[in-house]
């Protein structure tokens, strides 16, 4: 598919995040679950809410601009996502593959962290302002999680796996 336009390209990437949180919303409970340390297990939990509401929010952008939100696949989230599940099924240490789930959560998190700071520019740059509002609260959410997932490892899930 052709994007002729600067506007076509925004709103093709808003796709692509809808796809991203529909993605982040089916695994997020699969990796809860493989928690051991139950601040992970809610830091996992509360951003899953989050991902429920975030994905809630971007369908209503997108239909705002008469865009159907089920169109693409992120396939970077969905590669990201694969090797998560593969490298935590491969740690049997519950401590260590906390470790791990940190660091596959984080990915996850800074691929949207990158993602929704280029769609806020963009919305700018169109002129977009309750796009923008929104898209900057999503990033705002994003990087309060991977800096809840930054304290739990440097406090308690990294020195555990080290024992």
């Amino acid at each position: 598919m052709k994007i002729h336009g600067f506007r076509d390209m925004y709103l093709k990437e808003l796709q692509e995040l809808q796809s991203v949180e529909t993605q982040v919303k089916d695994t997020f409970p699969r990796l809860q679950a493989l928690a051991a340390d139950d601040g992970l297990k809610q830091a996992i939990g509360k951003h899953l809410d989050t991902t429920r509401s975030q994905r809630d929010r971007l369908d209503a952008i997108l239909a705002e601009h008469d865009v159907n939100p089920d169109r693409h696949t992120d396939q970077s989230m969905t590669a990201l996502i694969a090797e998560s599940e593969k490298w935590v099924q491969m740690l049997d240490n519950p401590d260590v593959r906390d470790a791990g789930l940190i660091a596959s959560a984080q990915k996850i998190a800074h691929y949207q962290i990158a993602a929704y700071g280029t769609v806020a520019c963009w919305a700018k740059h169109l002129d977009l302002d309750t796009d923008l509002a929104v898209l900057l609260d999503i990033l705002e959410q994003d990087k309060a999680f991977d800096a809840d997932l930054s304290r739990l490892a440097k406090q308690k899930v990294n020195p555990d796996a080290l024992q």
